[in-house]
């Protein structure tokens, strides 16, 4: 693999993200190593909350909720997805795959950090990512909190405007990654925050990851990841971990799926599931002290 790291002085300046960045050192997949990174909030002996973001974001995304879950007590970690953030960038977009995604996320979790009786929370890709790592490590988890996240096997077609989406990414000549996050949310960003998004991409090498990622998404059931996810729908929908749906309403991509979670998985029924009023996809940046408040509620709760 050729490995591309985006140069710290880039995130010099990131408005309400103090956090110390931690590395953890994990295979690659083809004999190498890559540094994975992450950031923390709150007691180290709290109960861990798993924020994973998705595409093309990072832990960024979760400045505003970290430190409402850390008031309450609890641990909130956040990664970088490999490609993404200050995260090893694999330069080449055949470098990814949803295997390798789940694998080094899971390198990190769990054998670098060692989490247990972990809450995910989990948005887009870090939905699928999240749900995967639940299906195939259940004694990991304590809880799932679905937040616009998906969980696609290739059964059923993607949306027009998904597909509209994809076919932006393949055809841009330069992707501007703020301008795609600024699309899903619903709240104007400001030019700080819009600058802190970018920093991780110093130039179209850096961005294969985020490229990769919508042709990730399996959209016929031939897919590479289509037996693998079917194998997680099969594990959650016989699984009593307790899932909190929070779907935000202005979402036309992911809006399907919040029902469909609250049918399928046993440990969604019975529970009060909140909808994050004017909010878009990115409701982690329209919403995220709410979310974060329904997060801690339901780890309260259990």
């Amino acid at each position: 693999m050729d490995i591309l790291r985006t140069p710290d002085d880039r995130f010099a300046a990131l408005p309400e993200f103090a956090y110390e960045p931690r590395y953890a050192d994990i295979a690659d997949g083809e004999g190498g190593r890559l540094r994975m990174a992450y950031v923390e909030d709150g007691p180290p002996d709290g109960p861990a909350v798993l924020l994973l973001h998705g595409e093309p974001t990072w832990s960024f995304l979760y400045r505003t909720m970290m430190p409402v879950i850390a008031a309450a007590g609890l641990r909130a970690v956040a990664p970088d997805l490999i490609g993404f953030g200050r995260s090893d960038k694999p330069s080449h977009i055949t470098d990814y795959s949803t295997l390798r995604h789940v694998d080094w996320t899971r390198s990190l979790v769990f054998d670098h950090l060692d989490l247990r009786g972990v809450t995910l929370v989990g948005q887009d890709w870090g939905g699928l990512i999240g749900l995967r790592l639940a299906a195939e490590h259940p004694d990991r988890f304590a809880g799932l909190v679905a937040a616009n996240a998906v969980l696609p096997t290739g059964d059923e077609p993607m949306p027009e405007l998904w597909w509209k989406f994809r076919r932006a990414i393949e055809r841009a000549e330069t992707l501007d990654i703020p301008r795609v996050i600024q699309s899903g949310c619903r709240t104007q960003l400001s030019p700080e925050v819009r600058a802190a998004y970018d920093a991780p991409f110093p130039d179209e090498r850096y961005k294969a990851a985020a490229r990769a990622f919508p042709l990730l998404v399996p959209t016929t059931a031939e897919d590479l990841a289509t037996v693998a996810n079917r194998a997680a729908w099969a594990a959650l929908s016989t699984s009593d971990t307790p899932v909190l749906v929070a779907f935000s309403d202005c979402d036309p991509i992911t809006a399907p799926v919040g029902p469909a979670l609250q049918r399928t998985l046993p440990g969604a029924r019975g529970r009060e599931h909140p909808i994050i009023r004017g909010a878009g996809h990115f409701l982690q940046e329209d919403a995220g002290p709410e979310l974060a408040r329904h997060v801690v509620e339901f780890v309260s709760r259990g």
